[in-house]
């Protein structure tokens, strides 16, 4: 799959752009694992137009995690194009538009899955953001706003013309936010639409290596994004690519090993922030993990963990488990 220049090999597997989850330290992991292109969290050009700080240090990329792509959403195309110059400034290797986030705060606002309202002025959005910047432009969006009007196939034509390198699809309107099953039926479809030349990615409840796989096999598709089941979990990039090579379900290691990868996020979330904000950062990754998906009488570990306040207390608590259950051989 080559988006623009940047040749992601056969059957690319992608870290999908998160919020409050994709931040630097996450995503250099993620490519430590195997994820062969990265993206930011979203960033807002309203906000980066207006010199917010904050959303200014969202821009910042590492050497170490290229190919990553900055993604930015709005509703305004002077805002937009003027955003996507200062990105662009941070040279990354591409930029992506968000025109699929579901929540309440932005879509409500016409920006990101709202965009799938006005689709006019999405399309001069794209177009514009293509000519204002030299890197490639991709756009991540969804089937359509509801079931009435899953209008993806004929959208992702339109966003062709407009210039973009690639599309990712994400396999639910806006109005099924994130319930029920992704349908991957209509990203096929853009697939065997014999006007489709750019590279299509789907995006949507991809959770092991063997769904992966099946995502590339039933559906066509030149790379697959994995979302909410990177969370907690980074190497899950390194199961899926050992499958995607060999065919075979990567040995799992000892309880300990998957142990120390999220100690070692905590760390790095603490460095990046401070002690009190890296903790609360990373809760989100401790409470999603499968890592105690099955250990017994978990629950009052669970809220010790998750209210933990200091690294101290935390790794106090983590460090019991292997002990508490003789996990120390034991695997997934």
């Amino acid at each position: 799959m080559k988006i623009g220049s940047i040749d992601l090999g056969e059957r690319a597997v992608v870290l999908a752009p998160m919020e409050d989850v994709t931040d630097t330290s996450f995503r250099l992991m993620c490519k430590r694992f195997g994820a062969d292109m990265v993206y930011t969290e979203f960033v807002s050009s309203d906000a980066l137009i207006r010199h917010v700080n904050k959303t200014r240090q969202k821009l910042t990329v590492a050497e170490e995690e290229r190919p990553v792509a900055i993604q930015l959403y709005g509703k305004e195309v002077e805002a937009m194009t003027e955003a996507a110059r200062i990105c662009e400034d941070a040279c990354p290797d591409m930029l992506d538009l968000n025109f699929g986030c579901p929540v309440k705060k932005v879509a409500g606002k016409g920006a990101g899955a709202g965009m799938l309202r006005t689709i006019p002025l999405m399309l001069e959005i794209t177009k514009e953001v293509v000519k204002a910047v030299n890197i490639p432009v991709t756009v991540k969006t969804r089937l359509g706003w509801d079931a009435d009007n899953r209008i993806i196939v004929d959208l992702a034509e339109q966003l062709q013309d407009c210039g973009i390198s690639a599309l990712s699809v994400h396999g639910r309107t806006r109005s099924q936010m994130y319930t029920g099953e992704a349908d991957w039926t209509l990203i096929r479809k853009i697939k065997e639409n014999p006007r489709m030349r750019i590279p299509v990615i789907g995006n949507g409840d991809v959770t092991s290596a063997e769904i992966c796989k099946q995502r590339f096999d039933e559906y066509g598709v030149d790379g697959v994004m994995v979302g909410r089941g990177s969370i907690g979990r980074p190497w899950i990039f390194r199961e899926i690519k050992h499958y995607l090579n060999t065919g075979d379900l990567l040995p799992a290691e000892s309880f300990v090993w998957y142990l120390d990868i999220l100690k070692e996020q905590v760390l790095q979330s603490v460095e990046r922030l401070d002690e009190r904000r890296g903790i609360l950062h990373i809760r989100r990754h401790l409470a999603a993990t499968p890592l105690f998906k099955n250990l017994p009488d978990f629950k009052k570990i669970r809220v010790s963990m998750l209210r933990a306040e200091t690294v101290t207390t935390l790794f106090d608590i983590l460090n019991t488990l292997p002990e508490i259950y003789n996990l120390q051989e034991n695997v997934l």
